[in-house]
């Protein structure tokens, strides 16, 4: 559980950061690539620490994750840009429901092929989630948009989905304790090396002029994605939940806690339909973390 409760909070102060890279009008990209350079590094001072290794090129190119790696880390770069971009375009209410909808795909993986359990309540929290996910992240529990981007919301939730999924599936098959910071270090150095591909393409046509500011809000995104993504693979080897469990109670959990810090830092204001979503969030962790028990109450 505590796995859970320190991804929720690495990720929401992920999301809290990106809100001051628009108050500080760092730029996206470079930033972006800065934090994936950032948290590879990070990952490679951990797999020294923990197993006293050095990273091999050879080793992880023949590496059993190396598949899983490179989906990963491309779809890192590609969606976390397109996030920026829908932001921008589209509104941060309805990029923030497609790209915390793509649970919905790594929770029917973990029903489907890994064979989780299912059950009525497991089922009822999964769809109250994607309420909650949606009320939360509306104004007066209405969505409009510019339908010509709305190819950018599928593939935010198109990308994030199977990234989720890929990441459930490496846990499960590829990772130990050996290798998983290695693991790591190659996803988040290939989303920094496809990133620096656009960034020198998108230089070469004049688009970008190098800040020392963008390097630095990179660096401090990149330590709380680090360790995002090491805790969030910690709550998936626990045991304690299935994967099906943990993708909900992570964005439910991370849901409630943008909101609140959205109300003390930011002074942003709430709806109905904005606190509607954050009760079912807290009804529907519920329901998903104490399925067994529930079920118990009522054989």
């Amino acid at each position: 559980m505590t796995a859970i409760i320190l991804t929720i909070i690495t990720f929401s102060m992920m999301l809290i950061i990106f809100k001051y890279f628009e108050l500080f009008k760092v730029n996206n990209l470079q930033a972006i690539i800065v934090n994936y350079f950032t948290a590879g590094f990070l990952a490679l001072i951990a797999d020294n620490i923990n197993n006293s290794n050095s990273f091999s090129l050879t080793e992880v190119i023949n590496s059993a994750y190396i598949i899983q790696a490179l989906i990963i880390g491309v779809l890192f770069i590609i969606t976390f840009n397109l996030v920026a971009f829908g932001t921008q375009k589209i509104g941060i209410a309805i990029t923030t429901v497609s790209n915390k909808m793509s649970m919905v795909i790594p929770v029917l993986v973990g029903l489907f092929i890994f064979n989780e359990s299912i059950n009525s309540i497991k089922i009822t929290g999964v769809l109250l989630a994607i309420l909650a996910i949606y009320f939360s992240c509306s104004k007066n529990g209405k969505l409009s948009f510019d339908k010509k981007y709305i190819f950018i919301i599928i593939l935010i939730f198109i990308g994030q989905g199977i990234a989720d999924s890929t990441l459930s599936w490496a846990q499960e098959m590829k990772l130990n304790q050996n290798n998983k910071y290695t693991f790591f270090a190659t996803t988040f150095f290939i989303a920094a090396l496809m990133g620096v591909l656009f960034l020198i393409y998108q230089s070469i046509k004049g688009l970008h002029s190098f800040k020392f500011k963008n390097i630095l809000w990179g660096i401090i995104l990149g330590i709380p994605n680090y360790f995002t993504l090491y805790f969030f693979v910690e709550a998936l080897d626990s045991g304690i939940f299935e994967k099906s469990q943990v993708f909900p109670i992570v964005n439910m959990g991370v849901i409630v806690l943008t909101a609140t810090s959205g109300i003390i830092l930011f002074r942003e204001y709430l709806s109905k339909s904005n606190w509607l979503g954050i009760l079912l969030a807290v009804v529907a962790i519920s329901l998903i973390t104490f399925t067994k028990e529930i079920m118990q109450l009522f054989l």
